[in-house]
């Protein structure tokens, strides 16, 4: 049973059924780590089923879960062997259309994750092109001749060449891990495939998709030298890879997309652009490509109000460009949580509610990573039980991705609560005190941060100043407002990063990130939502 708190505001409004998407508020599941139903340690999609009443009572409008698919296991499932399948750890097609059945049920859309760039090296095509290498198969990856070296000096963003060998000497593209070999997208057998893939899903009534490395896909005709070697740059990837992502042609996948969901009234699709230029990634998101593409400069910014401000002012600016609505987001499953990020500790705790605050009063859809909204940290996870390959493959010099995939923390048993009682051990252990930022524990505590993220969402809901109307933004040295209006009302976010307290200009106090705010006075890493009279 979901946990009770005090009434909350009548919500505004909603936008249209066909528009949900334009301010949804999305809650990413990484589901292998939410909820386990028959104890073997792993989360599946029975386990997602049953904690739906929590979704609706957080006040989400959509979850979008994590892949799926049957996998070879090599990174969190982002190497697919099947993409209209479900992995037996998860259950089978019959258990996500009840899901997805139930979530319609409670008012909560359903996005699934699609991995388009590449496959699992176990995936029936790639075996076939290995077993004949003059196959129709073997056309829809990147094969090279053998010789002494790779073909270019391109790399793979999990570490060392992003060329490995075949047993017959061949090379072959992966751009990730050597068991996620890149797809050719060239070959139109690769997109028909893929156009049959959305419609399966589609056709048990999904919402939409997330769309993984949507600037890859396409890759440099001629194979061609990057002028640069990959180095995770702050915002992602820039001219230093100009050969391997943001080729033109990508943009007709998207179109061709586009046209398929436009079948489906209230559909719709978002794109991880990782590019360094917003504008860039805003083109994704034109009226006839996707209808949104991940905003991540907060996630990848800082605690420094000039860079808040910027990316935020950027993000409006560039996706206005295109009439899209901007896609927030500060967590997710490849990024250290927001607690340890700032800071760790009281201090990057403080600073995470109110960045949440920032992140839920943005127009547009913000995307809550599982746990954001308990303020986890980032666990520590040892290096024998890592599986991330970021990991493995820099020799350990990497930390990898475990620490935020660790499982959800549900009540304050042992095992908290994410398998039922005798269960196997979880597929990530979980960290000694985990049971401190348990669900049960903060439903009954007032100033907790799942207290304070429900009560955000429901204010959000109340006042279409939030999410739906437009924003300004201004930053005074340590302190960053942004200024939103909406039918007739506007209302303030006020957030200050710096060491000292912060004079504010008076309105009606609507929300706080912590119990110290007095009137007029903000003090360090404190965000407010004020009213104006």
């Amino acid at each position: 049973m979901a946990p009770r708190l005090a009434a909350l505001p009548t919500p505004a409004a909603p936008a249209t059924e066909q528009d949900w998407w334009r301010t949804a508020v999305v809650y990413q599941v990484y589901l292998r780590s939410f909820a386990d139903s028959n104890g073997d340690g792993i989360g599946d999609l029975a386990g997602l089923r049953s904690r739906l009443p929590y979704l609706v009572w957080l006040g989400v409008d959509a979850l979008w879960i994590n892949p799926h698919y049957p996998s070879g296991g090599a990174d969190g499932g982002y190497d697919v062997v099947d993409y209209r399948a479900v992995d037996p750890d998860y259950g089978d097609v019959s258990d996500l259309e009840a899901l997805v059945a139930d979530a319609r049920h409670l008012g909560l859309k359903v996005i699934l994750d699609v991995v388009p760039n590449h496959t699992s090296d176990q995936h029936p095509w790639f075996r076939a092109a290995l077993e004949n290498p003059d196959g129709p198969e073997a056309k829809r990856y990147h094969f090279a001749p053998p010789s002494e070296e790779p073909p270019n000096n391109w790399r793979s963003l999990f570490g060392g060449p992003a060329w490995s060998r075949t047993p017959d000497g061949r090379w072959y593209l992966h751009l990730f891990a050597p068991e996620q070999p890149d797809l050719d997208w060239r070959d139109p057998a690769v997109g028909d495939d893929f156009e049959a893939t959305l419609r399966f899903w589609l056709d048990r009534g999904v919402s939409g998709f997330r769309v993984d490395v949507a600037y890859g896909l396409f890759k440099d005709a001629g194979l061609r030298d990057n002028p640069g070697a990959y180095s995770p740059t702050l915002f992602g990837h820039g001219p230093e890879q100009a050969m391997t992502w943001n080729q033109p042609e990508v943009h007709d996948v998207w179109r061709r997309w586009r046209a398929v969901c436009d079948e489906y009234p209230g559909t719709m699709l978002v794109g991880e652009v990782c590019l360094a230029d917003l504008d860039q990634v805003a083109l994704y998101s034109r009226p006839d490509e996707m209808h949104q593409s991940f905003s991540f400069r907060l996630l990848k910014s800082g605690w420094d109000a000039g860079a808040f401000g910027e990316a935020v002012s950027t993000a409006l600016d560039a996706f206005a460009a295109v009439g899209a609505p901007v896609s927030w987001v500060l967590g997710n499953h490849d990024k250290d949580r927001q607690v340890t990020r700032f800071g760790g500790g009281a201090v990057g705790t403080a600073r995470a509610r109110a960045a949440a605050l920032l992140l839920m009063a943005l127009p547009g859809s913000p995307y809550l990573y599982a746990g954001d909204e308990l303020a986890l940290p980032q666990a520590v996870v040892p290096d024998e039980a890592k599986r991330d390959p970021i990991f493995h493959r820099s020799g350990g010099a990497r930390a990898g991705r475990d620490g935020c995939r660790v499982p959800m923390p549900w009540n304050e048993s042992p095992g908290v609560g994410f398998s039922p009682d005798g269960a196997a051990d979880p597929w990530l252990p979980v960290p000694d005190g985990w049971a401190e930022h348990a669900v049960s524990r903060q439903s009954r505590d007032g100033g907790s941060a799942l207290t304070l993220h429900r009560r955000a969402l429901a204010l959000r809901a109340a006042h279409p100043a939030l999410g739906s109307g437009t924003a300004t933004v201004r930053v005074d040295g340590d302190v960053l407002t942004v200024t939103c209006t909406g039918d007739g009302e506007t209302v303030r976010c006020v957030l200050n990063m710096g060491p000292g307290t912060a004079l504010v200009p008076g309105g009606t106090l609507l929300l706080a990130s912590s119990t110290a705010v007095r009137p007029g006075v903000l003090p360090p890493d404190t965000a407010v939502w004020l009213l104006d009279d």
